[in-house]
């Protein structure tokens, strides 16, 4: 019986080492485990933070370089300032004509005409057209009836009347400058006090055309004017500086 009691205890005795040993191995293997996956996730953490960096590192190198590109590509351009071309009237030419009637109408439609036509630019290698710069004389623009001649050279009234005189003292400054071929030139049905025989230039929107071409190598500008006594017409070369 005792012999019996003694080997029961042998065996729970080699049962509970048994059982000792699995668990320790168990928990050996867990240990070693869990060391594994920190040192795998601290590699890979470490790899991805490197990767990272050498990402942003390019990412700022690129940047730099697009910078210094850009920035070089600037300097290699010239300046606004250095593009910025200044220009110079000078005139070339200047022509004035007496203004013998004092009817207030034709004064009137001689100063709307002047108007218009002041600071005209005409580019070089352009040609010039005084019915298509003044337009049709209406009475929407405040244009009223004064003396004209008809193709009988006789008077009559119609709308515009002066605007003649303005054409001629243009066509007369015209002349001043060799350059400045004229295309188009009319001469009146009868003679006008305020030129010469031959030099004046008649003009009838949609008929009768005052035009030249600008072969001066240069834009120019014309400058018109009145003061009810006199008309002033003045042609300046655009120049740059």
């Amino acid at each position: 019986m005792k012999n019996k009691k003694w080997i029961l205890a042998i065996i729970l005795l080699a049962i509970l080492f048994g059982i000792g040993i699995y668990l320790y191995i168990n928990s050996s293997k867990n240990i070693n485990s869990s060391n594994y996956e920190t040192e795998k996730t601290s590699t890979t953490n470490s790899s991805q933070e490197n990767n990272t960096n050498q990402e942003e590192n390019k990412a700022i190198e690129n940047k730099t370089q697009n910078g210094q590109k850009s920035n070089n590509a600037v300097e290699q351009q010239p300046s606004q300032e250095e593009n910025k071309v200044e220009y110079k009237e000078e005139q070339i030419a200047t022509f004035s004509t007496k203004i013998y009637s004092k009817d207030s109408a034709r004064q009137n439609n001689i100063k709307i005409t002047c108007n218009t036509l002041n600071n005209t630019t005409v580019k070089n290698g352009a040609t010039f057209s005084f019915c298509n710069t003044v337009g049709k004389a209406t009475s929407a623009k405040g244009y009223q009836e004064a003396d004209v001649y008809d193709h009988n050279g006789n008077k009559t009234k119609g709308l515009g009347g002066g605007n003649c005189q303005v054409s001629s003292t243009l066509y007369n400054a015209v002349l001043a400058v060799p350059s400045l071929k004229v295309t188009e030139r009319h001469a009146h049905s009868n003679d006008v006090p305020y030129v010469a025989d031959g030099k004046d230039a008649a003009v009838a929107y949609g008929s009768y055309d005052f035009k030249f071409v600008n072969n001066t190598g240069n834009d120019i500008k014309i400058k018109a004017s009145t003061d009810n006594s006199s008309v002033t017409i003045s042609i300046n070369s655009i120049k740059p500086i």
